[in-house]
């Protein structure tokens, strides 16, 4: 903690929680964002990807901007950890699976896996509660997935 948050209290606020597609959305943020860098083309490459799911298809351009605007200024005000221990609490046991192979899929489409995004990946299985064995099969298919 900085000289000016022990000064002023000023921590990171605890964020109320996300509906379902918010916390997807948020995991799949933090993945990719999780090397420190979020380029105009992956935050592209998220929203096609999500706006092909079933739980995204009723949301048109201008509310999926929204949604990416509201878990960035996140990001920005209380840090990644926030955002992603909110979405971890909110997501819902039975789209846990389906956001890690999402999230994998995604930092694996640039064929460029950073130390950061292989220890989030690794501690993602983890915090959502999916056995390793899930896990390794998801990372498999998904290297199969974004080999050409």
């Amino acid at each position: 903690m900085g000289l000016f948050e022990k000064m002023f209290g000023a921590q990171s606020q605890a964020q109320e929680a996300f509906s379902p597609a918010e916390a997807f959305a948020a995991v799949t943020l933090a993945a990719i964002a999780s090397d420190g860098y979020l380029s105009e083309e992956e935050t592209r490459g998220i929203t096609a990807t999500l706006s092909r799911m079933k739980l995204f298809r009723s949301y048109p351009n201008d509310v999926m901007n929204r949604l990416f605007d509201k878990l960035l200024g996140i990001v920005q005000r209380d840090g990644i950890n926030t955002l992603f221990d909110t979405a971890k609490e909110s997501l819902p046991p039975d789209l846990r699976e389906a956001a890690f192979a999402v999230t994998a899929d995604l930092v694996l489409a640039d064929g460029i896996v950073t130390e950061e995004e292989n220890t989030f990946l690794n501690d993602l299985y983890q915090a959502l509660g999916i056995s390793r064995d899930i896990a390794i099969q998801v990372m498999q298919v998904m290297m199969i997935k974004n080999r050409g």
